[in-house]
């Protein structure tokens, strides 16, 4: 029959072929193999006893690319014996689904439950999903979706009721850690074989780069061990260089002609930083007789009152879009005028590149950290799933407070002492950095200055 050319074997863990892809080759065997998600997987927690009692009910798996949902479906299928079928909603339709729940009667007959795992069940529209109600509720099947999308607004509302949804989280660091050491000295299923030496800058680095996706750490560390050549003992050392080389596209070198068109620029930019009028404007007016496009110029401007000025002069910012705008509506020679006078009052200004700091910081954390989850109470809970969840529980709003302030802890847990803003003491940015400083003073905050 046809559905048993869909179903033909069970596997009770999926083959790992020698040319299959690290990533698959590493899926974990066991929950002792299985890192993260302790929340879910931990001593005594709801998950694990449910496996390790039998008691398995239809789940939604909603979780970030390579945290586990598929893997974890694998598992409670081989420790609660259960015959599984993977689906995908990006190839199935109502046909496919029929078929399914047919060779899941027929297990049912056997005496054997039916696994039903729909990986990207959001992608399934009202109508497929509708189909698996009546199996759901008669236990035809025990159905796993996976989704990396909100199921309060892609699973519909029958079909949530009859599930329980558990949320998956990026891997911690330490997880991270755990799974590429493991993949670099496993024999078997690794690369155990190829003798790799990994510096510990470029592990951190590949951490950083995975970004909690075990999926995407693997894939990877294999790029980098296949592609780094082994040295005389035979050992493929991996660097920094090596992983980023492996990790990351690089961008095409920019074949840089005219090296007086720089030379100009960088006079430019340098003389109003130092605050110049005069030589700004000798600057300005020797691009501008070279040739030079007046558009591009207002654009250096408009980056230069972000970069140099910033708070300490918040106007500069506006004037610098209106010269550009000016100049756009006047052109040539007319619209010349406005951007000399936004260059005057540009190396006229205060300045501060404390805003400029402040960004290059954040997105160093960003760089270096994992994506750090939003806090609970400062997510949005419109459905009764989030709320149940905890989203937006011990919200404070400010305008319940007197002057709308109101201690309360805004960045993720790990970043919670950090200040990435250090305004200076010039022109408006001193009464920002005033302001800033009794709040502070009055929350209580000890920070972290870097």
């Amino acid at each position: 029959m046809k559905t048993m050319d869909l179903f033909p074997t069970q596997p009770s863990l999926p083959s790992f072929s020698p040319h299959a892809p690290l990533a698959d080759r590493m899926r974990p065997r066991n929950l002792e193999e299985f890192r993260g998600q302790e929340h879910l997987l931990g001593e005594g927690k709801p998950l694990r006893e449910a496996i390790l009692r039998d008691e398995i009910s239809s789940l939604i798996l909603w979780g970030p690319p390579g945290s586990g949902k598929t893997t974890l479906a694998y598992l409670i299928s081989v420790m609660t014996d259960s015959f599984f079928i993977p689906f995908s909603a990006v190839t199935a339709g109502i046909k496919e689904i029929k078929e399914v729940i047919r060779e899941a009667q027929r297990q049912r007959t056997r005496g054997k439950r039916t696994i039903l795992f729909v990986d990207e069940i959001h992608r399934f529209n009202k109508a497929q999903q509708d189909a698996f109600l009546p199996h759901v509720e008669k236990g035809t099947i025990v159905l796993i979706g996976a989704t990396t999308e909100n199921p309060s607004f892609e699973v519909i509302a029958p079909l949530l009721s009859r599930t329980q949804v558990l949320p998956l989280y990026p891997l911690a660091e330490a997880d991270m850690v755990s799974i590429i050491e493991r993949a670099i000295s496993d024999q078997e299923r690794g690369l155990g074989r190829l003798r790799i030496q990994m510096d510990r800058e470029a592990l951190q680095h590949l951490v950083a780069l995975a970004d909690g996706d075990a999926r995407r750490a693997l894939n990877i560390l294999e790029m980098a061990a296949l592609t780094a050549r082994p040295d005389r003992e035979g050992i493929r050392h991996l660097t920094l260089k090596v992983v980023e080389e492996a990790g990351l596209k690089k961008a095409l070198r920019y074949d840089r002609q005219g090296e007086e068109h720089y030379n100009l620029i960088s006079a430019f930019h340098k003389s109003l930083r130092g605050s110049d009028p005069d030589a700004s404007l000798y600057w300005l007016g020797r691009m501008l007789a070279a040739g030079e496009d007046p558009l591009y110029i207002a654009r250096r401007m408009v980056r230069f009152a972000a970069e140099d000025i910033g708070n300490a002069d918040p106007a500069a910012l506006q004037l610098a879009i209106a010269a550009k705008e000016a100049y756009h509506f006047l052109g040539s020679p007319e619209g010349e005028l406005a951007l000399a006078q936004c260059a005057v009052y540009l190396a006229a200004a205060p300045k501060s590149n404390a805003v400029y700091q402040a960004f290059n910081r954040v997105q160093r954390d960003i760089q270096e950290q994992p994506a750090l989850p939003v806090p609970l109470h400062l997510r949005n809970a419109p459905t009764n799933l989030m709320r149940e969840l905890g989203f937006g529980e011990g919200y404070r709003y400010p305008h319940h407070f007197p002057r709308a302030e109101v201690d309360q802890d805004y960045l993720p847990e790990n970043l919670r002492d950090r200040i990435y803003y250090h305004p200076t003491d010039r022109g408006h940015e001193a009464r920002i950095k005033e302001l800033l400083e009794r709040r502070r003073r009055e929350g209580g905050k000890d920070r972290n200055w870097r």
